[in-house]
């Protein structure tokens, strides 16, 4: 089963030949990115109490924010009509051990829920949430002029890959997924790519996506077919970095965290074998600035009524530029993008920054689903997001999802 969700993650199928004399001499004995990848095979009570504490468990980078706050006023609450509110998201957020949700409207908060022991001062991991953060900073750079067209090859800002198969991808064809290069994402697979990708020895110095990717060859021409990969994201976070000469998390503060107002810290865990934050995954940010982040991304990338981000990024980020594997939905920059023109930011597990410029919607949501992603899972949370667009429509009475 394809799970396209996936933020780098990985389901972690190689099984140890030696049995180790305790779960904490295994711990000692893994990589980093063996230990990453065994994120998938942690309980529910374990992801519960470490999807906070991501940032904690595995070394990573600050993103500070500054000393201005950008407010989220209290809104017009969204009530049930006919129903305990508080019920109605109760079982919600229960059944899909969801463990934070926000909606604004016009940048208000009209609805807000913590559950699991979590709160508002806390962070969570986004997973692959943080793929359409890393597009963003792609967009601010080339804004600032430090990356000078998506027309650029990856070869001009990585040269490690010029005699790969990736030496005439252009960026924008990493943005959609459309390298063409040949990549296994089935994580059902111990010999897939996506399975394998964080196993192997640092080599030169280089990131492990970096070693792996330089040698897979090509299966089709570049930008004729979409293919989710999550190594390529976290490319893409290297380009960013090698472009900018800063980590993902410091020109994230700088650009962003700090001049936007977002309230607290973040941090973004980072590659064992070059220090890179790994752009596909490992952002840990609180609820409320994952709302404003999606509030950011409804005003049209602005701060201060000033454009930050390229005017050619915005148009082309959360509009369909190509098809994926289910009919109704489509793929613009590393965002998900909807039939009604609303478009999304989306994680294993039940992560989201869904955003509705029609009715000038953000709806963040945290959670640690049982398994990364299904059917099931993936259908309640549109049908959640149904019930808050209804009630939005209906003048604040959502139906029970």
């Amino acid at each position: 089963m394809r799970l396209n969700f996936l933020a780098g993650f990985l389901v972690a199928t190689v099984c140890l030949a030696v049995a180790m004399p305790s779960a904490a001499a295994e711990q000692r004995a893994q990589t980093i990115g063996q230990q990453r990848e065994g994120v998938l095979f942690w309980t529910q009570a374990q992801r519960e109490a470490r999807f906070p504490r991501m940032y904690e468990l595995f070394p990573s980078d600050r993103a500070a924010h500054g000393t201005h706050v950008h407010a989220l006023p209290q809104g017009r609450p969204l009530a049930v009509a006919g129903k305990d509110a508080s019920a109605w998201l109760a079982g919600y957020m229960d059944r899909y051990h969801v463990a934070g949700v926000m909606v604004l409207q016009n940048g208000r908060v009209r609805l807000q829920r913590y559950a699991k022991g979590f709160g508002p001062e806390q962070r969570w991991t986004s997973f692959s949430v943080a793929k359409s953060v890393t597009s963003a900073l792609l967009g601010i750079a080339l804004q600032q002029g430090y990356i000078h067209s998506m027309d650029d090859t990856l070869g001009t800002y990585i040269p490690e890959l010029r005699n790969s198969a990736y030496a005439d991808v252009t960026v924008q064809q990493l943005l959609t997924m459309t390298s063409g290069v040949r990549w296994n994402e089935d994580y059902a697979d111990a010999r897939s790519d996506v399975a394998q990708m964080y196993l192997g020895a640092c080599v030169g110095g280089r990131a492990h996506v970096l070693s792996y990717l330089m040698k897979m060859p090509r299966q089709w021409p570049a930008g004729t077919h979409w293919n989710y990969n999550t190594a390529e994201t976290d490319l893409l976070g290297i380009l960013v970095q090698r472009a900018t000469h800063r980590s993902l998390a410091a020109y994230l503060s700088q650009t962003l965290w700090q001049p936007y107002g977002m309230a607290s810290d973040a941090y973004w865990i980072k590659d064992e074998c070059d220090g890179s934050d790994t752009g596909g995954s490992g952002l840990s940010a609180t609820l409320g600035d994952y709302a404003r982040l999606g509030q950011f991304m409804l005003d049209g990338g602005r701060i201060g009524g000033r454009p930050v981000i390229a005017g050619a990024w915005l148009q082309g980020a959360v509009r369909r530029q190509t098809g994926v594997d289910e009919p109704d939905r489509g793929y613009g920059y590393l965002w998900w993008t909807d039939t009604d023109g609303s478009y999304a930011a989306i994680g294993i597990f039940g992560q989201m920054v869904y955003v509705d410029p029609a009715r000038k919607l953000v709806i963040a949501q945290v959670a640690a689903w049982p398994q990364a992603t299904g059917k099931a899972l993936v259908q309640a949370r549109r049908e959640f997001v149904a019930a808050v667009k209804h009630a939005v429509d209906d003048g604040g009475r959502p139906v029970s999802p």
